[in-house]
């Protein structure tokens, strides 16, 4: 833990306003919040900057690109989970939710042996202090996938978990529905190298990939939603597309619309009062990769209460500060979309806002050029970049 620290002059993010002040740390926590200038030469100098609260991230899927940086190339798994753990911390983020696929085997970095690797390697880094962000799980469970039922019983219930998808990415299926749009997202050079190439992708539709989602995509997902019964944890639907999609999800007690592929399926979510998570490098790039909806039209409509990095750990922080420029949403509100919304839909409630009793989980953000650049990271008041 850390001792007294009084962070000065800072333009101070709370829930509901942006004041300027100082923030006092205690024992890894905010003790004190003081709005004008204080007298006090030991205090950290902001000169200005923001100072928000670390970031909470519900879907990276950045580890992956660490385990397996090229086609044919394993990383050390602890290697690999510390230099992605590092990349977070420095973008600002302190809460790690990292998505690991549930589903097949034969692929890397996405097979049960990985899987299993990648969650020893993440205790063992816990107990080795040896991260600088807070890491916990989240399992993306692809229900087309033969194998995920007895991978997913085989990691469930690990302590870590505090997030679960249900995702189903065969082409003709939800972002995929227009099957051409594959080959864009995961083709060669892609962020998923591992999936195949462009040519192999473009091929031809895998029609015993369909088959195969067909027979055992439901049973799948009713096997998932049994095993998880009565287990207090956070469900998402990953990539609703239609009205029906959404009232599965939230017939099925799913309370998370993750990454909704269009405005009907948003609005159905926000009707029936599950939460909306979408993606922060849609909304810097001002597309989505895959021909489905902006996430700047769904910020502009009400229908946004998270964003998610994703597979840019640098968008959250830029897409946080886009919605308040380009949208016009309170920087407080749009701030909370990184950091109070996700902890609170994750139970994490002692963290996500500069309050007294909090973590001391902060960020302080310069601006530069109209990029807000994050130049040093406390977790629970300690300085880790």
């Amino acid at each position: 833990m850390s001792d007294d620290l009084i962070l000065k002059n800072a333009r101070v993010v709370t829930p509901t306003e942006v004041v300027a002040g100082s923030v006092h740390l205690r024992d890894g926590l905010i003790a004190d919040i003081q709005t004008g200038p204080i007298n006090s030469p030991s205090a950290i100098d902001l000169e200005g900057d923001y100072l928000i609260p670390g970031l909470v991230d519900l879907h990276t899927d950045n580890v992956e690109r660490h385990i397996r940086p090229r086609r044919d190339a394993d990383w050390p798994m602890l290697a690999a989970l510390m230099a992605h753990d590092a990349e977070m911390a420095a973008v600002g983020i302190t809460t790690v939710f990292d998505a690991l696929y549930v589903g097949q085997r034969n692929i890397d970095p996405q097979s049960s042996g990985t899987l299993e690797l990648a969650i020893a390697a993440l205790n063992a880094g816990r107990k080795k202090k040896v991260f600088r962000a807070e890491h916990f799980l989240h399992l993306r469970a692809e229900t087309s996938r033969e194998a995920m039922p007895e991978i997913f019983a085989s990691v469930y219930p690990e302590a870590s978990v505090r997030l679960i998808s249900v995702m189903d990415h065969t082409p003709g299926q939800r972002q995929f529905a227009n099957r051409q749009g594959n080959g864009g997202q995961y083709g060669g050079g892609g962020r998923r190298r591992d999936r195949g190439s462009a040519e192999e992708i473009a091929s031809g539709p895998d029609m015993s990939a369909e088959e195969r989602q067909e027979k055992i995509a439901a049973s799948n997902r009713a096997n998932l939603l049994s095993m998880l019964s009565g287990h207090s944890i956070a469900l998402a639907s990953h990539d609703d597309t239609t009205i029906e999609h959404v009232e599965q999800a939230y017939a099925e007690g799913i309370s998370i619309a993750e990454f909704p592929t269009s405005v009907i399926a948003a609005q159905t979510a926000r009707d029936k009062g599950m939460k909306i998570v979408a993606g922060s490098p849609n909304l810097v790039i001002g597309r989505s990769l895959s021909g489905n909806v902006a996430v700047e039209e769904l910020g502009r409509l009400g229908l946004l209460d998270v964003l998610a990095s994703d597979y840019v750990p640098a968008s959250l922080l830029h897409g946080a500060f886009l919605l308040s420029e380009k949208i016009g949403i309170p920087l407080p509100e749009a701030i909370g979309m990184v950091t109070l919304n996700p902890a609170q839909l994750t139970g994490l409630n002692d963290r996500g806002c500069i309050a007294h009793g909090k973590r001391a989980d902060l960020v302080r953000v310069r601006m530069e050029e109209g990029l807000p650049v994050p130049t040093i990271v406390w977790r629970e008041g300690m300085r880790v970049c």
